[in-house]
């Protein structure tokens, strides 16, 4: 017998691979190493050594410890674990900690500020911080403080609150920095450091056995059903799911996650989190003392030990509770509370309250706050202490510049209007967070748009390009992002993963395969640079043309379009002739007059600049349009002179009425 052949053919077997899929192939499964630089272990050995330093200046009186900041500030609930062992911990290492809100609403509320404000304090002190965007525990929805069950949402609903949720996230953070530095506090590289995750990055890859096997298998049910959540729910409340029962146990795993992998050690939680926190500590203690790999087990000491602690309860001038379940939640989103309401809202605060509230939302320091409340007492109607409170969180959440504005027409300086919408992607200037705020997330578009054009023309539609050239550059250097699993191709791409929120490159792609990156067969999210955002939801056509918006390159909504049926319909009711070459000319200038307009003109008002075409080829559209007037009409060009006029001022009229008539961008410009 002969051997087997050491060089089969490639045609021996359907599973060959070609040389370069073998060698990616090999590639994936070679080790993969990061090199560590001197310079970063350089730097890692200088923070600790300004950590040594600091716990010193802490020993010796020199400089306030954090915890008792938090205490003075009013930041102290209920603890988990004692006051001395966080104190100890607090001082002698650099903890992470974290706070995790779940997507159940499109939009983070003032509420959620609260528990965020000493995450914010630790991470200008050089502790790590990390927010938690809850895209799998949402699914369930934390039954703390319910009597009902939570409405169960649709995945597109999921996908859109955790997409405008995130990118508020990231500019709050972003915010976040600016104010530290105008309060003094410098940042330092490599120290200072935030992380903003999603636990569906986790869940989604997570065995259903490891849980059971490692968290489940330790938990006994009689401390579960002891609960006050659980109790007051199956005895006053519509009963207790399994998914709800268990939703301790899943956020204790996110906090298991983080520990283990980040060295996150604290939980910050609401007021009603307490349960959910001290269940977190019992399932890290057990998961970390029955670890099963004796190389991978943490010791039982300071620094491996969970601890928590929750905010006070945020409630109205009538003493209810504040948030969206009660029906009286303040949106940081300003297409659902306007910065000058939300601004409103703080000043609306009563003089006993104004103090505290000073403490909990801003980052002034304690001795300003007394100057403050000293100027306010001379006199009250002025309500200095109000302004300062809503600058400050105005700035905090939308930027200073908006503070100022918004500050501004509050003081009676400027008119009340609104605040300045962004309608498209800016050319003249950064396209920064807060500028993106303006940016309204969420908006619809017609069917036939979504699944019957290119995606150049989608990104033109929705303002994230200044026209389809523009669009398509985008396309070609990558410069634009879709809302899909990384990597794959459009024709195959499985979109996103339920719950994440995860972009691919926009290439250009057949027209059939934008379904690819359908969510719910329904909603689509496009992005330009880091925060210019777009979830865009598809309707029928039909519902599109009962709405009367328009979109930016929409078949016969551009301003010529515009001009020239207005001119057509004007120039018919006085049947005027335009065969006279002077008067031709003169109907053609006026026409052409009013394409071009004065920026801010009422006929234009409403209509993006990218509805603009080049004055000659406007030109062009006009007289050829001219051409199909009547023949018939007043003799003497004193009449005509006349008719002209009358038919420019009826056409300008006509726009107006069209313009102002149709709600073209209905939220979003």
């Amino acid at each position: 017998m002969f051997p087997a052949n050491p060089y089969p053919s490639v045609h021996a077997a359907a599973s060959t691979l070609c040389r370069r899929c073998l060698l990616q192939s090999l590639a994936a499964r070679r080790p993969q190493y990061r090199p560590i630089s001197t310079s970063f272990l350089e730097k890692q050995k200088e923070a600790r050594k300004s950590w040594e330093a600091r716990a010193k200046f802490i020993d010796d009186g020199k400089i306030p410890h954090l915890w008792d900041v938090f205490k003075d500030r009013g930041y102290i609930k209920d603890v988990a674990g004692t006051e001395e062992q966080i104190k100890k911990l607090m001082k002698r290492q650099r903890i992470g900690a974290y706070v995790g809100i779940d997507p159940t609403a499109p939009s983070l509320h003032v509420g959620h500020l609260l528990p965020l404000m000493p995450l914010f304090w630790m991470y200008i002190h050089g502790y790590r911080a990390i927010s938690v965007v809850g895209g799998a525990t949402a699914k369930v929805g934390d039954p703390s403080d319910r009597l009902k069950s939570r409405d169960p949402m649709t995945k597109a609903v999921m996908t859109m609150n955790t997409t405008k949720i995130h990118y508020q996230l990231k500019r709050i953070w972003l915010n976040v920095d600016a104010q530290a530095a105008r309060f003094g506090y410098h940042k330092e590289p490599r120290i200072w450091s935030r992380a903003l995750l999603n636990n569906s990055q986790w869940y989604n890859t997570l065995s259903f056995i490891e849980v059971v096997a490692r968290l489940f298998k330790g938990m006994r049910l009689g401390p579960m059903l002891s609960r006050e959540t659980v109790k007051r729910k199956m005895e006053r409340g519509d009963g207790m799911s399994l998914d709800e029962f268990i939703y301790p146990l899943m956020q204790a795993w996110d906090w298991w996650h983080l520990f283990n992998k980040l060295g996150v050690v604290m939980q910050i939680g609401g007021s009603d989190q307490y349960g959910n926190i001290v269940s977190g500590v019992e399932c890290i203690k057990y998961i970390r003392d029955n670890e099963p790999n004796p190389a991978e087990k943490l010791p039982d000491d300071l620094f491996h030990t969970p601890v928590g602690f929750t905010v006070p309860l945020l409630t109205d001038s009538s003493g209810a509770k504040f948030g969206k379940s009660s029906g009286n939640a303040v949106w940081l989103d300003q297409f659902m509370t306007s910065t000058f309401d939300l601004y409103g809202y703080f000043m609306r605060r009563p003089d006993a309250d104004v103090e505290n509230l000073l403490k909990l939302f801003t980052f002034l320091r304690l001795e300003d706050i007394n100057q403050i409340m000293e100027q306010h007492n001379q006199d009250p109607s002025k309500r200095h202490a109000q302004h300062a409170l809503a600058y400050e969180v105005v700035a905090l959440t939308h930027g200073l510049e908006e503070a100022v504005n918004v500050q501004n027409r509050h003081r009676g300086l400027f008119s009340k209007g609104g605040s300045s919408v962004v309608s498209s992607f800016p050319k003249d200037r950064a396209s920064t967070a807060n500028l993106a705020s303006a940016f309204q997330v969420d908006i619809k578009l017609p069917e036939s748009l979504i699944l019957g054009k290119s995606i150049s023309r989608i990104l033109y539609a929705a303002g994230l390009a200044d026209s389809t050239s523009d669009a398509s550059r985008l396309t070609q250097h990558q410069g634009a992002y879709v809302g899909g699993a990384p990597g794959q191709p459009a024709a195959t791409n499985k979109g996103m993963a339920y719950g994440e929120l995860t972009f691919t490159p926009i290439k250009s792609w057949f027209t059939k395969d934008t379904k690819n990156f359908l969510i719910d067969g329904k909603l689509l999210i496009l992005r330009r640079g880091k925060h210019f955002v777009r979830v865009i939801e598809m309707v029928s056509d039909k519902e599109w043309e009962a709405s009367g918006m328009m979109y930016p390159g929409e078949p016969g909504t551009g301003k010529v379009r515009l001009l020239r049926d207005a001119l057509l319909r004007a120039a018919q009711e006085k049947n005027l002739e335009v065969g006279d070459p002077v008067l031709s000319k003169k109907l053609l200038d006026g026409a052409e007059a009013m394409y071009k307009g004065k920026k801010g003109s009422p006929s234009w008002k409403m209509l993006t600049e990218t509805q603009h075409i080049q004055n000659n080829r406007a030109r062009e559209i006009l007289q050829k349009s001219l051409r199909y007037f009547h023949e018939s009409g007043p003799r003497s060009a004193q009449e005509k002179t006349a008719a002209i006029d009358e038919v420019l001022e009826k056409a300008r009229l006509d726009i107006e009425a069209t313009v102002a008539g149709a709600p073209k961008y209905k939220k979003w410009d």
